[in-house]
């Protein structure tokens, strides 16, 4: 059976989330929302999930899951920073740079507090299967504001069903999308991607190098999708999208978790 692994992004608290940890909110009466991501993901043919964690999400994280879950082996890594020098960790791609020597398959790489739905990550694992290049998927970004404040969002150029670029976009919210040259049929990344272990190699060469450029920054991120980017332009990864028509749930905001079990009901 071929391996290919889930990879979680969940080391971080979130100051607009009340300090909590978003990936253990409960969205139904019995399941956190990283056990409905998990639920909808398993179907795939995962072999093994990896958390990336924090200092403050570590312990947390064990006590809920241990070592497994449904029989599917778990490991945690840690993104640790230097608090004397840093006011926060170094970003996503440094998560999963974390992750580098437990990934040693195919993988498929996702934020802890965002539902993709079972079936993106079933074309995404699909894809890994059969062929050598990269995929992600693409949300339309009316499907993905939230009903309360501003969002942060990676907005895809593409060429065909090729990924050229991702952009960063912050503050995107209902009321200012067409004042900042956006519009709701744009495609948005939900940081969701799937990888093959020897990009991790590529990446880690580019966080040395981001690192070494800002030392002494203490808030500076080296950023998955601007990163991803630069691999595109240089030619070293080729990432096919899939538009996805699939509902797409996140938490932001304090709240939006009511909101997610509202929705998750009907």
């Amino acid at each position: 059976m071929e391996e290919v692994a889930i990879v979680y992004m969940v080391a971080g608290l979130s100051s607009r989330f009340g300090g909590k940890i978003k990936a253990l909110a409960k969205v139904t009466d019995d399941e956190t929302l990283i056990e409905y991501s998990l639920n909808q993901a398993l179907p795939a043919g995962f072999t093994k999930i990896i958390f990336i964690v924090g200092r403050h999400t570590e312990q947390p994280f064990k006590e809920k899951f241990g070592n497994n879950y449904k029989g599917i082996p778990i490991v945690y890594c840690l993104q640790e920073y230097d608090e004397n020098k840093r006011d926060k960790p170094w970003g996503t791609a440094d998560a999963l740079c974390c992750a580098k020597d437990e990934a040693n398959c195919s993988f498929v790489v996702c934020n802890g507090d965002d539902l993709y739905g079972g079936e993106t990550f079933e074309i995404i694992v699909e894809h890994l299967k059969n062929n050598s290049t990269c995929a992600t998927a693409g949300y339309r970004l009316g499907n993905v504001l939230s009903e309360k404040g501003g969002v942060n969002r990676g907005i895809f150029k593409i060429n065909g069903n090729i990924v050229e670029s991702i952009t960063e976009t912050f503050n995107i919210t209902k009321e200012n999308l067409y004042s900042m040259g956006l519009n709701e049929n744009n495609l948005s990344s939900q940081q969701i991607w799937g990888l093959s272990s020897n990009v991790l190699n590529e990446l880690k060469e580019r966080l040395i190098y981001f690192k070494k450029n800002h030392e002494g920054d203490r808030k500076a991120e080296c950023l998955l999708p601007s990163e991803l980017t630069e691999l595109i332009k240089q030619k070293k990864i080729i990432i096919k999208i899939y538009p996805t028509k699939g509902k797409w749930f996140g938490i932001t905001n304090p709240g939006d978790e009511l909101i997610i079990k509202e929705q998750l009901k009907n």
